[in-house]
């Protein structure tokens, strides 16, 4: 494991311009320049929540919907947090977090294993929150996790307000991904695997 946890990603296109800096080992700062405004907000509820610094600039094609910014920020992130956490050594590997917010009640659990895959068993209560398309976020997980080389589960037991459900989905995203890249001093220097290599 290297002292700092930090990294930097960029990812210029035709259809979008984005740069993302995070340390794992933050305070829960943000800074976030992004025209879809909702996304915003979850990727400050994101930093505060699993103490992350973070500062995102997002630019996209959003005057033709916000596929390719959704989508294109999910694999810059990911990307990010392959990168932040490094070598894996030392890290639990593992995190989960049962979240409610109201009435609404998620689950999200994750393996840092190096093996993308997500299942996303999410049925929002409304199909968009302003003008954003609320389905798009599966692109977007579906995009960081493949880039993490992230098992990522995200299940919702209960919810009847779109905003909270996934307000309370990013919140325990957080704090399942700040549990499994945190340090266990127990195992220094080892990565977490039977095999040896994550």
């Amino acid at each position: 494991m290297t002292d700092s946890r930090v990294a930097a990603v960029e990812r210029k296109t035709r259809e979008t311009d984005i740069s993302l800096n995070i340390n794992l080992d933050g305070s829960g700062k943000s800074d976030i320049n992004c025209p879809v405004k909702f996304l915003s907000h979850m990727l400050e509820l994101f930093a505060k929540h699993g103490l992350f610094d973070l500062k995102c600039n997002i630019q996209g094609d959003i005057d033709v919907d916000y596929h390719h910014t959704m989508e294109d920020f999910g694999l810059v992130m990911g990307e990010a947090i392959a990168k932040a956490v490094g070598d894996k050594k030392g890290i639990r590997r593992y995190g989960s977090m049962i979240l409610p917010m109201d009435e609404t009640l998620v689950l999200v659990a994750l393996d840092l294993s190096g093996r993308p895959c997500l299942v996303y068993d999410v049925n929002p209560p409304a199909a968009y929150i302003k003008d954003i398309d609320v389905q798009l976020f599966h692109e977007f997980f579906q995009a960081l996790s493949v880039k993490a080389g992230m098992n990522l589960h995200i299940k919702m037991f209960a919810s009847s307000e779109v905003h909270h459900l996934f307000e309370a989905i990013f919140k325990a995203f957080a704090r399942a991904l700040d549990e499994a890249t945190s340090i266990d001093p127990r195992i220094s220097g080892v990565i977490p695997s039977t095999k040896g290599c994550l």
